[in-house]
């Protein structure tokens, strides 16, 4: 597949003149397929409302699911809601719940806004899509690349024995740097979150 460079130029500059004066705000990543009655679903609602009402822009994939959960819990906290829409051949379709809404034709230029917006990023539940900005964030943070911010997984029985694997396999090997786990975290609790963004002054 050829990357069309126009028109991840053309996306670039629509989102800048979108989101120029957006503020301060934190990503939220998951799945398009977690349903409204998962626990899942409302803990992100619960996170993301939590964030909003602390005076941060709330950004998502734009989709259903846990993005949908996002934009959710950001209008229930009265904060702007930014949805990053992709064109995809299934599963993602534009949520009600954005104040703002982007469409990309892309993955690039939808990372690249993802990272030049948010001052944090944090993991719900998710596939390999959400596996693939987990790495990208950790990889471009790793290589300063991308300005030191806290990356957080949210609930413990999914990304346990992902977060452990980080601390043996790669940190024990010395693939990894033990200062890591200065800004990557896992919690299980919208609490934890925010004493998080409070300690990192985000």
């Amino acid at each position: 597949m050829l990357w069309d460079v126009n028109q991840i130029d053309h996306e670039l500059k629509q989102a800048e003149e979108t989101l120029h004066d957006l503020g301060t705000a934190v990503t939220i990543f998951g799945s398009a397929r977690i349903p409204e009655d998962d626990y899942y679903y409302q803990a992100t609602v619960e996170v993301a409302q939590k964030i909003a009402e602390s005076g941060f822009v709330i950004i998502s994939g734009g989709g259903p699911g846990i993005m949908a959960a996002a934009n959710q819990g950001a209008i229930q906290g009265r904060a702007e809601s930014v949805g990053l829409n992709i064109v995809l051949p299934r599963e993602q379709h534009p949520n009600p719940y954005q104040t703002k809404s982007l469409k990309f034709s892309q993955f690039i230029p939808r990372k690249l806004t993802f990272f030049n917006y948010s001052s944090a990023f944090i993991c719900m539940p998710g596939g390999f899509g959400t596996l693939d900005e987990l790495f990208e964030v950790l990889t471009l943070i790793q290589t300063g690349k991308l300005k030191r911010s806290p990356v957080i997984l949210f609930d413990h029985d999914f990304w346990a024995q992902l977060f452990t694997w980080f601390k043996t396999s790669l940190m024990d090997k010395k693939l990894i740097s033990a200062d890591t786990f200065d800004w990557v975290y896992i919690v299980n609790s919208s609490d934890e979150v925010m004493d998080i963004l409070k300690k990192h002054n985000v």
